[in-house]
């Protein structure tokens, strides 16, 4: 993969697959072996690592997805893009930002993750 669009499509569906093994090859697709991720809820590395995280925070939502709510923004190997939780009744019980790097061969390597709108100015 070396557009960041169908990258990010691939890795939103995995944290919308409910399914382990689908899951794991959606991840396989568009997450490096030894890819980062972080958020403030936890830390995962390579692909088991983050199905696993993903499928525990589908356990606690049942019926929500992950969308993106906006374009990726990209420069060098860098992107970030925009996401929300929509929960089975339509709710929005979270959204943030993702930043993260892209590898040579179209994969991501490291997402970080935010909740919530930046904090405002002291």
């Amino acid at each position: 993969m070396t557009d960041p669009e169908t990258v990010l499509t691939a890795y939103t569906a995995a944290w919308c697959e409910r399914d382990d093994s689908a899951r794991l090859r959606l991840l396989e697709s568009c997450w490096a072996e030894d890819g980062l991720y972080l958020d403030p809820t936890g830390e995962a590395r390579g692909h088991a690592a983050l199905s696993a995280h993903i499928g525990g925070v589908l356990a606690t939502s049942p019926g929500a997805r992950i969308e993106m709510t906006s374009r990726a923004d990209t420069h060098h190997d860098r992107l970030r893009f925009g996401w929300r939780m929509v929960a089975a009744d339509g709710s929005v019980p979270v959204e943030g930002i993702d930043c993260g790097r892209i590898g040579a061969d179209g994969r991501l390597t490291e997402i970080v993750g935010f909740f919530g709108a930046a904090p405002p100015p002291r």
